[in-house]
């Protein structure tokens, strides 16, 4: 079986003890992403059993029609929105998925995203190496307000830390998240719009899905402070489409960490957020430590042994008929 892994950007998939698991099969890992259609196709064409990271790759049925021998997609994680399910089936693929999270990975980065931003850690640590005196007084994480956008597990480590820095932690989002706050002695938010005006620093944290799609609007981003601090390590579809864009060149909020972006990845520096001195960039990096990549990888591995040995397969499209 030619088994393919796509789209490895940190070039690691190698270096993971779980790597192992597929020893004593033909492997090809892929790091670069590919710039056009007819280039993915032709990585694609030989393969019997495609791992995907994450949603770096969209499967549709254009693309299936082209890929006659590929039996199997595992994928690394639980969820992905680029792959047509039902194309897969039709097409015969079974697709797998993990059954595993891994929250304190994008909790960790929103808390290094908090304390780099209000601490101007990026701005000055290169003003220093190009020799040149600090130009900015920070701002002090303890005594302020973080105000938290959905209380889900992310969202209790978060809030859990930075209550420990002597945080006012305030909270917003469904019942579900109004009940975790009442239980863990946390303040709710009298509305939407209260949290976000009360905010020195506002975390989002909701779940992304067609309900969820665009909760922050250039409106409610324009009630924060102009010294406040936007923080996204969720999905960038739960902003409105340029709407923090738009609101920090307004002023407010004032700064913004950001993990993820409509398009991914950002090559080439191509990105209205890059060019902004207020805004600190990562590469979707949330989820992305050694820790979790052994996990996530590891499931999808063992998936592709169970199904090279015809063992039951946790299958997303479980109407397909294997192959």
């Amino acid at each position: 079986m030619n088994i393919v892994i796509a789209d490895d950007y940190q070039n690691c998939v190698k270096d993971l003890n779980c790597y192992a698991t597929l020893s004593e099969h033909q492997v090809q890992v892929y790091v670069e992403p590919v710039q056009h259609r007819d280039e993915l196709i032709d990585r694609l064409k030989d393969a019997d059993i495609l791992v995907i990271i994450r949603e770096r790759i969209s499967i549709d049925e254009e693309l299936l029609r082209q890929l006659p021998k590929l039996r199997l997609i595992s994928l690394v994680g639980r969820h992905s929105k680029t792959i047509d399910y039902a194309a897969c089936t039709k097409y015969g693929v079974a697709v797998t998925h993990g059954i595993s999270s891994s929250p304190e990975a994008p909790a960790e980065l929103t808390l290094a995203l908090m304390l780099a931003v209000r601490r101007n850690v990026v701005l000055e640590a290169t003003r220093m190496k190009e020799g040149k005196f600090p130009i900015t007084l920070s701002h002090r994480l303890a005594g302020s307000t973080l105000s938290i956008y959905g209380l889900g597990v992310i969202g209790q480590i978060v809030a859990k830390a930075a209550q420990a820095m002597g945080m006012q932690i305030l909270v917003w989002g469904r019942e579900a998240s109004l009940n975790k706050a009442k239980e863990l002695g946390y303040e709710i938010a009298q509305s939407k719009a209260d949290l976000f005006t009360r905010a020195d620093v506002l975390s989002l944290h909701l779940r992304y899905n067609k309900d969820t799609a665009n909760s922050v609007s250039y409106a409610d981003l324009s009630l924060m402070k102009p010294t406040a601090l936007f923080i996204n390590t969720a999905r960038a579809e739960l902003v409105e489409e340029g709407a923090l864009e738009k609101a920090l060149r307004q002023g407010q909020p004032g700064f913004a960490g950001v993990d993820v972006y409509e398009n991914e990845p950002i090559l080439d520096g191509n990105h209205p957020f890059l060019s902004m001195e207020n805004v600190v960039c990562m590469p979707h990096l949330g989820w992305a430590d050694i820790d979790t990549f052994e996990l996530y990888f590891g499931e999808a591995f063992e998936q592709v042994v169970r199904y090279l040995n015809k063992e039951s397969l946790r299958l997303i499209n479980p109407e397909v008929i294997l192959r």
